[in-house]
């Protein structure tokens, strides 16, 4: 099984609703400050001009976005209940009033038990956390709420060479923040961003462990038309690291990892079509499978080496 192996985020999601639990990506007509001029006008050097809009059209209204979804996830894996999940590019980069108004819509629809707002770790304030709190608070159902954080390294170097333009120290605050206003806290990390090497791997973990993050959401890298990386990597200055190499990453992170924190998903996807680079040409359900079996011919699991909190060198005296 493979929850012997790492916390999956399906029985996070089971044990926490009492039901199957699935996401229904919402996609919106946003942007980030990194694109249009606040911070920057040329984005995250991976960053396609969906973002990771693939699923369904902003074009459609919040409610058809997630009907289409619910009864193709009903019918196909017997879901039960819903995730209202705001995906697209920067979901906090918006007039307060607004967001609120998105919240309310996604609450019309039955069986939704959650919302789950994807952003930047720079787009994270105590007063947007409290206004969208408010609106679930006014719903009759019990609607929990969380944060997916888009960190992607530790390593502010390598944030800087991918042109994220926010630092560790923002997503620490932003974790911080959500936390005071009751919201779970996810974080998204790329395991072969250039520049990062198996030391940022295993301090990825550490430092998610220290903050007690709920889940995580690895991602290979993939490189979509048109991006600096995609651009850089056609003209042989960027090198990605072997697919051995990525699932050696994903094997070491998950061993350093709190063994409490829910793993959503071991890498991303991205469509062929459109794309310079996904995945070394495999599907992403081979490469999954591939660390399983990995893992278990290593006799290892998450958490595995999770012994450094909590005043590490001091458990010489207390075996003395």
């Amino acid at each position: 099984m493979e929850a012997e192996v790492y916390h999956k985020y399906s029985d996070f999601l089971k044990e926490k609703h009492g039901a199957k639990t699935y996401k229904l990506s919402i996609n919106l007509p946003l942007t980030c400050p990194n694109r249009d001029g606040l911070l920057d006008n040329r984005g995250c050097y991976y960053c396609g001009e969906e973002a990771a809009g693939f699923e369904s059209e902003p074009s459609e209204s919040i409610r058809d976005q997630m009907l289409d979804l619910k009864d193709h996830i009903s019918d196909r894996y017997n879901a039960e209940k819903f995730i209202a999940y705001f995906q697209n590019f920067t979901t906090t980069y918006q007039p307060l009033s607004q967001l609120q108004d998105y919240v309310k819509k996604a609450l019309t629809v039955e069986e939704v038990v959650e919302v789950v707002l994807s952003t930047r770790p720079d787009c994270v304030s105590d007063e947007y956390l409290q206004g969208v709190k408010q609106v679930v608070n006014s719903s009759n159902d019990k609607i929990d709420l969380s944060l997916e954080l888009g960190l992607q390294s530790v390593n502010y170097h390598t944030l800087k060479k991918a042109n994220r333009r926010h630092t560790l120290a923002h997503f620490i605050d932003a974790v911080k923040t959500a936390k005071n206003w009751g919201f779970e806290v996810g974080a998204h990390l790329i395991l072969n961003l250039p520049g990062d090497n198996i030391v940022d791997v295993k301090e990825n973990a550490r430092i998610l462990s220290a903050l007690e993050i709920d889940t995580v959401k690895l991602h290979a890298l993939y490189l979509r038309e048109g991006t600096e990386f995609a651009r850089l990597f056609q003209e042989g200055e960027l090198e990605i690291i072997s697919q051995e190499k990525y699932i050696d990453r994903v094997i070491t992170f998950l061993e350093f990892l709190d063994p409490q924190i829910a793993v959503q998903r071991l890498l991303g996807r991205a469509p062929d079509e459109g794309s310079v680079f996904v995945n070394w040409g495999q599907d992403n359900r081979q490469i999954h499978q591939q660390i399983i079996r990995q893992m278990k011919k290593r006799n290892t699991c998450q958490g595995r080496k999770f012994n450094y909190l909590q005043g590490s060198c001091l458990q010489k005296f207390a075996e003395e």
